[in-house]
C-alpha cells in the first residue's frame, strides 16, 4: 500500500508490491551537500543527513521511489519543497508523509492520521512541512522524462520528543538492558503503570509488536545478559504514566545469524 490518498491510491496499488519488495536495495546518504538523486541506486533512499536533494526523472515508466529520513531523537525534520515539475495528467505524484510506510504499515501507527500526507504534482507546496517526531518520508512517482523535484532537508530542535519516537529501526538486534534498586518483569500483570517494553514486530506498526519481556524499578548496573531478538524491527518501548521521570539507557548490536535459531524471540514464531 503507497499512502496516496483517494483516487490517487488505486492507481498507485499496483506499484506497491515493487515498491516494499524493493526497500532492501535502499542505502544512506553519505554527503550532506547539493546531491542528484541516481533513479537506480537512490530510488529507495535512506538518509540521517541534511542538505538539498534534485531529482529528474530518466524516463516515463511510473516508477514509484521514496526517501526515508530519519533525524535524532530529540530533532524534528523540516522538508522545504525549492520547486515541484511534475505533470499531474500523466499520473505523477509527489507526497509528504509525516512519519513511515512500508509494506502497508505506518510509523507512529496509534498517531496517524490523513492529515499527515500531503500530496502535490505540477506545483510546489508553499510552506515548510514538519514532522512530528524523528522520521519522515517521501514518496514520488514522476512517469515523464526530464520532470522532477528538489527539496531542502534540515533537522531541527524537538524540545520534547514524543516517546512514540523511540522505536528502535533494525533487522535484528541483541540488546542490552540497563535501566537507571530493583528490577521487576512483567510490569503489567504487577499493575505497574510505568515500564519499558522489549520486543520486536514484523513491520513498522509497533502496535502490533511481540513482546518478549517488561523490565520497571530502578537499576543502575548493566542488564546480565543480552535479548535476542530474530524480528524484522526490534522495539524498546517506554509506557509512562507522567507521574515520574522516566529514562531506560541500552545497547544493541547485529544479531550473529548463528544465534538466530537460539533467539529468545523469534516474530511470527506464534503464528505458524
Amino acid at each position: 500500500m503507497i499512502l496516496f490518498q483517494g483516487k490517487e491510491y488505486g492507481r498507485l496499488k499496483s506499484s506497491a508490491s515493487s515498491f516494499s519488495h524493493s526497500f532492501t536495495r535502499a542505502r544512506r546518504l553519505p554527503i550532506p551537500t547539493h546531491r542528484v538523486i541516481d533513479p537506480v541506486e537512490d530510488c529507495f533512499l535512506v538518509t540521517s543527513e541534511e542538505g538539498e536533494l534534485f531529482f529528474k526523472s530518466p524516463s516515463d515508466e511510473p516508477t514509484v521511489c521514496g526517501i526515508y529520513m530519519i533525524a535524532d531523537p530529540d530533532k524534528r525534520i523540516q522538508v522545504s519543497f525549492n520547486y515541484v515539475d511534475v505533470p499531474c495528467e500523466n499520473g505523477g505524484l509527489v507526497a509528504w508523509v509525516d512519519g513511515w510506510e512500508l509494506n502497508g504499515q505506518v510509523w507512529p501507527a496509534d498517531l496517524w492520521d490523513d492529515d499527515r500526507v500531503v500530496e502535490s504534482c505540477d506545483r510546489r507546496p508553499q510552506r515548510k512541512l514538519v514532522s512530528h517526531q524523528n522520521a519522515a518520508l517521501i514518496q514520488y512517482r514522476v512517469p515523464a522524462q526530464g520532470k522532477g523535484f528538489a527539496v531542502t532537508i534540515r533537522h531541527l530542535r524537538n524540545a520534547r520528543p514524543s516517546v512514540e519516537g523511540k522505536t528502535i529501526l533494525s533487522v535484528a538486534e541483541r540488546i542490552n538492558r540497563r535501566i537507571n534498586t530493583r528490577q521487576c518483569v512483567m510490569c503489567m500483570k504487577r499493575g505497574l503503570s510505568d515500564y519499558v517494553e522489549i520486543g520486536g514486530a514484523s513491520g513498522l506498526d509497533h502496535t502490533k509488536m511481540e513482546v518478549l519481556d517488561s523490565v520497571c524499578g530502578l537499576d543502575s548496573n548493566e542488564g546480565h545478559r543480552s535479548a535476542y531478538i530474530a524480528c524484522e524491527n526490534t522495539v524498546v518501548r517506554l509506557v509512562s504514566s507522567g507521574r515520574y521521570h522516566n529514562s531506560v539507557t541500552l545497547a544493541f548490536a547485529p544479531l550473529p545469524i548463528e544465534d538466530i535459531e537460539h533467539s529468545d524471540l523469534i516474530c511470527g514464531l506464534n503464528a505458524l
